[in-house]
């Protein structure tokens, strides 16, 4: 069993979904967690998980977005069973579509939303972990993931210190930086979970293709391989930790 912790197929998705569910049950990714970026996705991701048995739904507004309001996220929370997580919210100094002091507020807004339902939170931080560790720290009981994550080995050491788990996905299989591929092999398997994004971050050997959640078995068998251990290991071990944060059912 496989579990995808983090796609957005309940978007607008180029590919027919019967089509990606059933291949996704065919490569043994039994569960998957649609991820919101704003209100409307987060109501799409409910919406998608309560027709559809496999999938779970992350409510919350992606820092890219957080200028345009993130209010409404609070009254979504609570309103589904299939409704596990807060995210994906955080940091995004890369690009910076929304001012750093908006994107502060908001992430500092959907914390509390998140600890109020007792949720794990999907985090998403790219260039910008000075700021957003004081404000985790400032917190109590907060349970997440780093989703996508790509930064350092010392930032990966001190998100698991600090009981995060970190989410792997598609880039981890083309990235030509030794660095990362030495951090990616670094994470403990205690504290690794598997994901796709998709329909981004295609891994090798689909790159140029749209990404799907059968996918992250590819990912999963990438890391086996690099590590010398089994997939049924790496599987076994990535499917515990995503129903131990995200309390996930056994069986899909």
């Amino acid at each position: 069993m496989l579990v995808d912790t983090h796609c957005h197929i309940h978007e607008s998705y180029e590919l027919p979904i019967s089509d990606v569910l059933t291949r996704a049950e065919e490569a043994e990714v039994t569960q998957m967690i649609c991820v919101g970026t704003n209100e409307e996705t987060s109501r799409l991701a409910i919406a998608f998980a309560n027709e559809h048995e496999e999938a779970y739904a992350s409510i919350g507004v992606h820092p890219h977005d957080t200028d345009g309001g993130y209010a409404a996220i609070a009254g979504l929370a609570g309103t589904s069973p299939k409704l596990i997580a807060v995210g994906e919210i955080g940091l995004d100094y890369f690009y910076t579509n929304s001012p750093k002091e908006v994107q502060i507020e908001a992430l500092k807004a959907q914390i509390e939303v998140a600890l109020a339902h007792n949720l794990p939170i999907i985090f998403h931080v790219r260039e910008a972990f000075d700021d957003f560790w004081p404000i985790f720290d400032s917190y109590e009981g907060i349970r997440g993931v780093l989703h996508s994550f790509t930064d350092s080995k010392e930032n990966m050491e001190k998100a698991i210190a600090k009981g995060l788990y970190i989410g792997v996905n598609g880039i981890s299989t083309f990235t030509k930086d030794e660095a990362q591929k030495a951090m990616f092999d670094a994470i403990p398997l205690e504290r690794i979970l598997f994901e796709t994004d998709a329909p981004f971050l295609t891994p090798t050997p689909y790159r140029g293709k749209v990404n799907e959640p059968a996918y992250v078995r590819i990912v999963a068998d990438y890391h086996a391989t690099r590590r010398g251990i089994s997939l049924k290991e790496i599987a076994d071990a990535s499917s515990q930790n995503a129903r131990a944060l995200f309390t996930l059912s056994a069986q899909s």
